[in-house]
């Protein structure tokens, strides 16, 4: 009658500088130094710094070359999605012994909802332990935990303590916990927000709680009334599992501005191709086709487009993108960025997909070919097989 009423018990997981990490994991003699991995001087952005190097400034999604000036001395490495892919998968197949509720946030972080796991494995902060010992001991890297009764306090509490840290915060301890916290902290609170909370004589969780309720909504709309109820622990969001990802694309931001749109076009068939892996990987079909456009001077545009049945194929995702880009302005205005994404998605086993491959031959053969176009991909990266187009 009361089970409502139990508390959540969630656990946030923060692989430490994931990418670095896997980086020293490969080549030993980097331990100690400042790696930080990332694009390329001109335009590229980091996508992330060892803990060495974070000392000198570096940070994620900042400028390389300002990474450059930062620590001269770094060891700059481009990125190895596919490497850090093997890894990611053999870590979350860990997280997953543990519950079946596990919602990745990116390819290093994800929320779990061990809530019904107590009796097999102990309380929520012996299975955060428990997950800690196995993924240092199968795949050499740690990772730092947050246990708490939300979401929200979970993933403030991962950061906490890292790396390797572990910091847990009882129900009856959020207040005591979050109160003194700069409002920097909250999660979805950028720099402008910030900016416009200090106005308000608002810089800690604490002020924020205490500031009435239509003064926040005035100044902020509804985030304002969402921002009063974290500042004082409130949230009741359950974990998503990625069976209920609204989304799954891959964007690229380019090192010169495209201005012809031949050029966008074969972009846009790479990306769709990548697009359609990560789907197929996933074992999922989505509807919605979203293009991205962002023009240099950062105006940014999406259109969509949504299909008769589910798919999983890069041809088909290409050509409704290259439909979606004449209605943007590429080939007129420069374009430094573009993405591509599927929504609207199915998994496997879902009706959807049974009735599209029960009933379409075609759709059948052109699946085995792209089983086996991947099965490559996944041997020697995925610039081993490509369409024609792109090679020229």
């Amino acid at each position: 009658m009361t089970s409502h009423l139990t508390p959540k018990a969630i656990i946030h997981l923060d692989m430490d500088a994931f990418y670095p990490s896997v980086e020293v994991l490969d080549n030993p003699e980097l331990k100690g130094k400042p790696v930080i991995v990332g694009g390329g001087k001109e335009r590229g952005v980091v996508s992330s710094a060892s803990y060495e190097a974070r000392k000198f400034g570096v940070h994620s999604a900042q400028p390389m070359a300002e990474a450059m000036r930062l620590c001269p001395h770094g060891i700059f490495l481009p990125g190895r999605m596919s490497r850090y892919q093997e890894v990611s998968r053999q870590v979350f197949e860990i997280f997953r012994r543990f519950t079946p509720l596990v919602e990745p946030l990116s390819i290093d972080e994800a929320f779990l909802d061990v809530t019904g796991s107590e009796r097999l494995f102990g309380s929520p902060v012996e299975i955060a332990k428990k997950i800690k010992i196995m993924v240092v001991k199968e795949t050499g890297l740690t990772v730092s935990a947050g246990v708490a009764p939300s979401k929200f306090i979970a993933k403030i509490s991962s950061d906490i303590d890292k790396p390797d840290g572990l910091t847990v915060v009882p129900l009856d301890r959020v207040r005591e916990f979050i109160d003194p916290l700069p409002i920097k902290k909250m999660w979805g609170v950028g720099k402008v927000t910030q900016e416009a909370l200090a106005r308000l004589n608002i810089h800690t969780f604490k002020d924020l709680s205490r500031m009435p309720i239509d003064v926040l909504e005035k100044n902020f709309g509804k985030h304002g009334i969402k921002m009063h109820q974290l500042s004082m622990g409130i949230d009741d969001r359950d974990v998503i599992t990625e069976h209920d990802a609204k989304s799954i694309g891959n964007e690229q931001t380019f090192l010169q501005d495209i201005i012809e749109l031949d050029i966008a076009k074969k972009e846009l068939l790479y990306l769709s191709n990548k697009v359609a892996r990560r789907m197929r990987r996933e074992d999922a079909t989505g509807r919605t086709v979203t293009l991205k456009v962002k023009y240099n001077d950062f105006v940014q545009i999406t259109r969509s487009e949504t299909l008769p049945k589910s798919t999983d194929d890069g041809s088909e995702i290409y050509s409704t993108t290259c439909s979606l880009l004449e209605k943007t302005q590429a080939g007129k205005r420069p374009v430094r960025l573009l993405g591509v994404s599927l929504s609207q998605l199915s998994f496997l086993g879902s009706e959807d997909q049974l009735w599209l491959f029960q009933h379409d031959e075609s759709a059948q053969k052109r699946k085995e070919l792209n089983k086996a176009l991947d099965s490559l991909t996944e041997k020697h990266g995925d610039k081993s097989i490509r369409p024609g187009t792109l090679y020229r």
